[in-house]
Parts: structure tokens; C-alpha cells; sequence
């Protein structure tokens, strides 16, 4: 079935055309992104479709009895509004019950009355009859991975990644069949990017995103669009697939472009001999070669080695000697609140507040050594920024002390960058770093061509910094950063907001980079690119370290769980057969027969067989896919059921072996 139609859609830009003639389509079950450069006009197009913008010409269709659900990259929000309000603000009459229950539910916990118990029995039929305990439950499971837990607290009082996570929540619960992504792992730790990248890949919902998380778009995307030249073109597949295709038409239109040239050589040989052009020949050869002279040339990505004349690092280059820090109790970690409630808390916190515990770093010690590329891995909320303000200095530690060395320069790229002056011209800005970049080699690069590898080129360069995007405030800032010149390179979240292309230019840099490197990144593929080493933020506040990548990292700690769960499943199958054995002989009144003994022995088997299946059916009821989680959900009852039985039984015959 078809979800979704796009018909030469158009749209102005800034100073140009976005994209012209835009045409494709989406049916049910297709997962597909929107990929290209930074302001090519990926967002402004999702916004289009979303029917959030108008665009120029063109229509978009949407079947009305699919539904769509749209997550911005910027989500706006009622501040008064409580998470609930927001998250079930949809206008689907099965949400609308899901939340009527759930507060009626919560009313109940203070009192119960004759008219909240009415209201309750008839909102329990209502979920009876629209068959939505599984639909509660999935609902229950996604705000629950995403770190919801406290759904009265007012939208004006989050952070703008748990806005984002709160907007997530919103499009993934809504009864539609159509998912509208912009950015969708921007502010997720990786283990939830991981969690996310696996409900996309197995709902039957059609998704059309964008993001610049590659591992994300091969594991979840089967159609790749991208928008180059202000038109679309498909590729079918996922990214692997598409540049490999890539690669292939690269290859064809260079060689096409070479044999053009070829024939050019000789026609403008001719042509400089000043033909006659009174023929109808001559005049159609001459047409035919302005046409090739004219044409739109092949343009290869450009290509940038970054070999850069590093400033030297000395022998000592930074100290970490037991290093502590907590926060008082209330205080929420980065992401978790909003800027003016962090205030509140620091001002708390210098009060002599009682520190939370356990501390958020527990005294932490390292040496640095030259060239060394370490990743900072950890959940939301775990302190991977603090770690970061700890070792630049931004913020104190509780005790333990931090020695830097005298040629050790940092340079740190924060989330959310500050300007002192938005006046001045993007490369006034950048000139005010360094005016030139020194190179290996023994060449240089100016500032203006240094900015030209990272998107900003022609009339932008000499546009106030005031007019630029969020994002594209981001990139500059980063490129301000390099062109400094550092020895110890510290980033906190750089591939926000960049594409995927600037993504490959600073993975080039960060590969060359002679100096430190200490990284915050959701973006697995980068991560893997540029650390080979990894710290991981633990619960308890300790910092342990794993030498790989942090795809390898993942796949560990997965093998770890699994091995905990089969350690839990064996204790609690041990403290049953202790149970058994233990118990007082004046209650065994005779012995087990020999049927029953066999039945005995066949039940502790099935209930483990039992058990294993109701496990693997809690799984099938977080699919995304309705029908699957229905099926589970009827069928975890039926078990449950026939549990309870085996158990009564089980406990009957065991008091009597």
C-alpha cells in the first residue's frame, strides 16, 4: 500500500533553489533516508512532506488512513504542559485511553471513591474491548528505555536532549504508520541508539529519516535518497549498498567525462578554424558542440588529506591522581534538566548540600600518553561531561588533583558553543585563531580554504556569523577550534549537526592527529573511526578502561548480560531445589510414588521451558509490530496461567519427596 506521495516538489533557499521536480514515492514497509550535504535542504524537505512548510510547486500526499507521526529536529512544546500532556496530546482515541486509565490509575493511589471505581471498571472494559494492554505495555517499554520515568514534570523545565527523548516518545507511541525522523539519535546515549535502531528496523511502519548515523542507515534503511544538485535520486539498498553504487557511477561518469573531452580536443580544433556555418551540417555540429562545452561537468567529492604540522607535545602531558566529584542530591546530570533548574543546583551544591551518592567520578586516575585516541562511553546522565569540565577545568573536583603539562594545549568543543561577538564575518571569526594552517608538507592553507573544506564556501565566508544556523554555528566553531592549533583535542558531541561528507573530512583530521585526542560521541561508526580506546563511566562512579572500539565494546557487554541473565536463571533454579531439600520432614506425611516422582522430576522441567518462553514472548511484546506483541501478549497470559498451575503442583509433590 502506498503511504506516501511526492509530486515535483520545489523549494527556494536562502539565495538559491534547495530542490526542483521532486518526485518518489513510500509504501508500507520502507525504510528510507534522505541523505546529502549540510544545506542541500533534507530538513527543509521533511518539513515539506510534513506539511510544516509550503513548498513552491509540487504536492505531497499522505493516505489518511495511515497516519503520520513527525519528529522535528528542533520539537517545539508547551512549557505548562506536563510529559504526559505532550506525549498523549495525539488525536488517536487508543492513546486517549491508554492516558485516561493511566491517571486514573495514579488518582487511585491516593483514595478510592465510588465514582473513581466507576470510571475505572469502565475504562478497564474500554481497554478489554480495544484489546490495548499490549499497546499499554509497548507504551510503557519505549518511555522506559528512553529514561521517562517521571511523566509529571513540566516540558519548560527539561533539557534540550530530553525534550528531544520526550518528542521521540511522542512519534513512536502514536498509532501511525508513517514515521518522519529528523535526526532521531541526536542527544541518545549509544546503548538507546542501539535500542532505537532495532525497533525501526523490525516495525512495519514506514520510516522516511535523516541522519548521519551510518551504522544506523545500514542496519535500518532499505531505500537511500539523496538530494545533490537540487535534484533526488534513489538508491535501493542500504548505505553500504549506496556507495558501492556511488563508487560504480563515479567511476562511469569519469570515464564518460573523459571520452567528451577527447572528442572536444578535435571539435574545437575545428571549431577554431572558423567553419562555415551556412550548412545545415555544419550549423547542427556547431550547436552539438557548444552543447557538450556547455554542459554540466562530473564533479568529484572533494578530497582533502589532512597532514598537519602538529604543535609538539612535551614528556608530561596530563595527570589524573584520584579524582572524585559528586553532585548534591536532586542535582541531575546533563540532559536531564534545564539550564535554569542546573543553576539552582550548582547554587544548592556550593550551599554545602549533601552530596549524592554513589559520586558521579570515583577517584579516577590516568596517565596520558602521547597520540592516544580514548572514546568516553557511558549512558545519559552518567558524567561524561563532567569528565570533560573536570579535565579542562571548567568545574573543580570534590578531591584529587589534575597536572597538565607545560606544552600541553587544549582545545574543547562544547555542545553549545558560546559567541562573543556576532558581528564579525565568518572568516573574521575564524582569522581571529590562526590566518593560515601549516601542513606537513611544508605548504599552508589559508583560513578562507580551510573553511571551504568544511561547506562554508563563496558568499557565506563574508556573512556576519549572526545569520548562520544553529548548526552551521556548530561547524564553525569547530573549525575555529582546529585551526588553533592544539596538542590535546577534547570533543563533547561534534557530529550533532554535521553531514555526513564534513563527518568523513573530520575523521580524516582526527586519524591524523599527532596529539591527545578525548572523545564524547553517540555516533558509533565515527567512534570506531577515531578511538581505539575506550573509558567506561560506570554506575558506581568508577572509571574502567577497554582497549577496542566501541562497536566491539557493545557486542562485549551484550555477551556479559547474557551470561548474567544464565547466571541469574541458575541461582534462582538452585534456590528451588534448596527450598525442596530443606523442607521439615514432619510435613513429607508420605512418599512419592513412582508416577509421581516421574511427574515431579517432568514438572521442574516444563516450568523451565515455561519460564524460557515467557521470556523470549516479553521480548515479541516490545515489538513495534502490532499483531506480533498481540499474539505474544495472548499467549504470555495462556503460560502464565499454566505456571501458576505447574508451580501449585510442583510445591505439592516437592513437599512429599
Amino acid at each position: 500500500m502506498n503511504l506516501l506521495s511526492v509530486s515535483n516538489l520545489s523549494k527556494i533557499g536562502r539565495e538559491k533553489p534547495l530542490f526542483t521536480g521532486v518526485t518518489f514515492g513510500l509504501d508500507e514497509g520502507h525504510k528510507a533516508a534522505l541523505i546529502g550535504r549540510n544545506g542541500t535542504g533534507k530538513s527543509t524537505l521533511l518539513n515539506t512532506i510534513a506539511q510544516v512548510l509550503q513548498p513552491d510547486e509540487g504536492t505531497v500526499v499522505i493516505n489518511k488512513s495511515a497516519g503520520v507521526s513527525y519528529l522535528r529536529q528542533n520539537p517545539s512544546f508547551n512549557a505548562s504542559d506536563t510529559i504526559r500532556d505532550h506525549i498523549f496530546s495525539s488525536d488517536s482515541p487508543k492513546l486517549h485511553t491508554i492516558r485516561d486509565y493511566e491517571e486514573t490509575c495514579a488518582e487511585m493511589e491516593s483514595g478510592i471513591n465510588d465514582s473513581l471505581q466507576k470510571k475505572y471498571d469502565a475504562l478497564t472494559l474500554k481497554m478489554e474491548q480495544g484489546n490495548l494492554w499490549n499497546y499499554e505495555s509497548q507504551v510503557k517499554s519505549i518511555l522506559s528505555v528512553l529514561g521517562i520515568n517521571d511523566l509529571k514534570r513540566r516540558m519548560g523545565e527539561l533539557s534540550g536532549g530530553m525534550v528531544k527523548k520526550v518528542a521521540l516518545a511522542q512519534v513512536l507511541v502514536e498509532d501511525t504508520k508513517l514515521l518522519l525522523l529528523d535526526e532521531p539519535t541526536n542527544h541518545l546515549d549509544i546503548t538507546t541508539i542501539y535500542w532505537l535502531q532495532n525497533y525501526l528496523a523490525q516495525t512495519q511502519r514506514s520510516v522516511l529519516m535523516v541522519t548521519h548515523d551510518r551504522y544506523f542507515l545500514d542496519a535500518v534503511c532499505n531505500h537511500i535518497y539523496e538530494l545533490d544538485r537540487n535534484r533526488i535520486k534513489l538508491y535501493v539498498g542500504n548505505y553500504s549498498a549506496y556507495l558501492e553504487k556511488k563508487t560504480t557511477e563515479a567511476e562511469i561518469e569519469a570515464n564518460a567525462e573523459r571520452r567528451i573531452e577527447s572528442v572536444l580536443r578535435v571539435e574545437r580544433d575545428w571549431l577554431m578554424r572558423g567553419p562555415c556555418a551556412r550548412g545545415t551540417k555544419a550549423k547542427a555540429r556547431i550547436q552539438h558542440d557548444m552543447a557538450l562545452i556547455n554542459r554540466e561537468k562530473f564533479q568529484t567529492d572533494k578530497g582533502f588529506t589532512f597532514e598537519v604540522q602538529g604543535r609538539r607535545l612535551g614528556g608530561k602531558i596530563l595527570e589524573l591522581h584520584n579524582i572524585t566529584k559528586n553532585f548534591p542530591k536532586g542535582f541531575a546530570m546533563k540532559g536531564e534538566v534545564s539550564p535554569s533548574a542546573s543553576t539552582a543546583s550548582a547554587a544548592t551544591l556550593s550551599a554545602g548540600a549533601a552530596p549524592a551518592t554513589p559520586p558521579v567520578i570515583s577517584n579516577f586516575s590516568y596517565t596520558f600518553n602521547k597520540g592516544e585516541k580514548i572514546g568516553v562511553f557511558g549512558d545519559n546522565g552518567s558524567g561524561k561531561s563532567t569528565l570533560l569540565n573536570i579535565i579542562t577545568g571548567e568545574i573543580q573536583p570534590d578531591s584529587g588533583t589534575i597536572v597538565k603539562g607545560e606544552n600541553t594545549v587544549f582545545a574543547y568543543y562544547k555542545q553549545n558553543p558560546v559567541f562573543k561577538n556576532l558581528d564579525l564575518t565568518v572568516l573574521e571569526y575564524v582569522k581571529e585563531a590562526a590566518e593560515v594552517m601549516h601542513m606537513n608538507d611544508g605548504t599552508t592553507l589559508s583560513a578562507s580554504q580551510f573553511l571551504e573544506q568544511f561547506g562554508f564556501e563563496g558568499k557565506i565566508q563574508h556573512s556576519p556569523v549572526s545569520t548562520l544556523s544553529g548548526g552551521e554555528r556548530k561547524r564553525l566553531f569547530l573549525v575555529r577550534l582546529l585551526l588553533s592549533n592544539p596538542n590535546f583535542l577534547i570533543l563533547d558531541e561534534p557530529t550533532n549537526d554535521f553531514d555526513i561528507f564534513t563527518m568523513n573530512i573530520l575523521e580524516q583530521f582526527l586519524m591524523g592527529f599527532k596529539g591527545c585526542l578525548l572523545i564524547v560521541s553517540h555516533d558509533r561508526y565515527f567512534m570506531d573511526k577515531v578511538a581505539d580506546t575506550l573509558f567506561i563511566l560506570e554506575d558506581d562512579g568508577s572509571v574502567s578502561g577497554y582497549v577496542g572500539k566501541c562497536s566491539e565494546y557493545i557486542e562485549y557487554r551484550k555477551m556479559k548480560q547474557a551470561e548474567e541473565e544464565e547466571k541469574s536463571r541458575k541461582e534462582k533454579q538452585q534456590k528451588k531445589s534448596e527450598a525442596k531439600s530443606s523442607a521439615p520432614v514432619q510435613t513429607r506425611t508420605r512418599k512419592l510414588s513412582y508416577k509421581e516422582q516421574r511427574e515431579f522430576e517432568a514438572l521442574e522441567e516444563k516450568i523451565m521451558e515455561l519460564e524460557e518462553k515467557q521470556k523470549t514472548l516479553e521480548e515479541a511484546m516490545s515489538s513495534a509490530d502490532y499483531a506480533t506483541s498481540s499474539a505474544a501478549g495472548a499467549e504470555y497470559t495462556s503460560i502464565a496461567k499454566e505456571l501458576e498451575s505447574a508451580y501449585a503442583r510442583w510445591e505439592e509433590l516437592g513437599s512429599l519427596a
